[in-house]
């Protein structure tokens, strides 16, 4: 049976809560037509991170992977169209580390970006149908979020499966993450958990349905 990979993060920094990890949870063994969803959680530390991901790719060598995490402050849920090979950050991860202009993949050849696989258009026109607000992003931020989207998609295209829909998409808070903000800050922007979870399902059916994103057009 065909397998659609599904990953969210644990809690992280101040956050007490991670929606994206909820959502994975929510449809862990959903089946998409044919399409068997296995969900699991990530940690938010690069290294950890990479290694689990290759458990993960090696053991399900899923037809799909899309990958989920938390952008608090965001106010939609968000397609990212690209993943860099830095790992830059102040906030420090779940193992205590931050990282200065390093690589998320030190091996030689190593490319400076990945695009997402994705059907990104497909995606956001189902989300605005279904009246969830989203967008594309530019930036994955480079963070732990950042670095898992590269790591899939380098380790995807080393293995000979560089044409396996591959892609990240970050939530917003949710009312936990929201609640737990400091009152002497802006409010955050949050959706209640089952849009958020709604908001997965949807990028995750239209995913099995539509496959590949467009192909990009060859430089003359």
């Amino acid at each position: 049976m065909p397998t659609l990979l599904l990953t969210g993060f644990e809690p992280f920094h101040t956050h007490p809560d991670n929606p994206s990890a909820h959502a994975a949870g929510a449809l862990d063994g959903m089946e998409i037509g044919e399409t068997h969803v296995t969900s699991a959680l990530l940690p938010v530390e690069p290294h950890a991170a990479g290694r689990a991901l290759d458990a993960l790719l090696d053991t399900h060598r899923p037809d799909t992977v899309l990958m989920t995490g938390l952008a608090a402050g965001r106010p939609q849920v968000t397609l990212e169209r690209v993943g860099l090979n830095v790992m830059d950050f102040q906030i420090p991860d779940n193992a205590g580390a931050t990282y200065q202009d390093a690589p998320a993949c030190p091996d030689d050849g190593a490319p400076p970006a990945y695009l997402s696989t994705l059907p990104l258009r497909a995606i956001l026109a189902a989300w605005h149908a279904a009246g969830i607000p989203g967008h594309i992003s530019n930036t994955a931020g480079l963070y732990v979020c950042n670095f898992v989207l590269y790591h899939a998609r380098h380790r995807l295209a080393q293995a000979g499966r560089g044409h396996v829909p591959c892609g990240f998409l970050h939530v917003p808070a949710n009312a936990a993450v929201a609640l737990a903000w400091p009152a002497d800050r802006p409010p955050l922007p949050y959706l209640p958990q089952p849009e958020i979870t709604r908001a997965v399902e949807i990028a995750a059916r239209t995913v099995v349905q539509d496959g590949h994103a467009p192909a990009l057009p060859r430089p003359r």
